[in-house]
């Protein structure tokens, strides 16, 4: 791949960790592979669009700075250097570095439900909570009282068009994996504004977000969809 011309004015690409060997553009500004508050805040005064190269959790980190600096109405773009990466499934983005970075500098930005959890961090793509032991609830259902492969906490891009539950009214969504019976795997989704998991005393759960183990077996955790969106370069 080619050595791209610097983004235009207002535009700030982090290239995140070795992302700047996927994205040879100059003018970026290169970080940490899970960027800093010192290394983004300064940035965020004069941008008016902020591309993100790197991993999911990348993402999420600058996501948190948006919402402590309250620029959350800054257009985000999102280059993934994983193939992989869910957060870019999640959202319908392309995984291609070419494909990726041409609709995050010149795509349209629209309004995305922001998906937080109780320990102050936010969601860019998936949550996921390994086999445990307990409850789960999306807003007022109960999704299980026992045991349960797992669940899988992400935001839902369609939520503001789902039947009944209207601009700020749902936001994530909640796929619980029951125990498998006859070797196969039941799953079903629920979507709300806010999910709960607790597991039983006694007993833990190993859980990731956006790619990074939780340093800590997981006990409990809460997610909800935050009083003000995000504003993704999505189409």
């Amino acid at each position: 791949m080619s050595t791209r011309d610097a983004p235009p004015p207002g535009t700030v690409l982090l290239t995140c960790g070795d992302s700047a060997r996927a994205v040879p553009t100059t003018g970026a500004v290169a970080c940490s592979a899970i960027p800093t508050r010192a290394e983004v805040d300064p940035l965020l005064d004069d941008a008016t669009r902020l591309v993100v190269a790197g991993s999911d959790a990348a993402l999420a980190a600058v996501v948190v700075r948006l919402l402590r600096r309250e620029r959350l109405e800054l257009a985000v773009g999102f280059v993934p250097t994983d193939p992989s990466s869910e957060a870019a499934a999640v959202w319908g983005l392309p995984t291609d570095p070419d494909a990726a970075l041409t609709l995050a500098l010149d795509g349209a930005a629209t309004s995305a439900p922001l998906v937080r959890d109780d320990r102050g961090s936010v969601i860019a793509g998936v949550h996921r909570v390994g086999p445990f032991s307990g409850v789960s609830f999306c807003d007022e259902h109960e999704l299980v009282r026992g045991e349960a492969d797992g669940l899988v906490v992400r935001p839902d891009p369609q939520a503001d068009t789902r039947g009944g539950l209207g601009p700020g009214g749902g936001g994530v969504a909640v796929t619980l994996r029951g125990r498998r019976r006859f070797l196969r795997a039941r799953e079903h989704t629920t979507f709300g504004r806010a999910a709960t998991v607790g597991i039983r005393p006694g007993t833990v759960a190993a859980a990731s977000r956006d790619g990074v183990d939780d340093p800590k077996p997981l006990e409990r955790r809460s997610w909800y969809r935050h009083t003000a969106d995000w504003h993704l370069v999505r189409s």
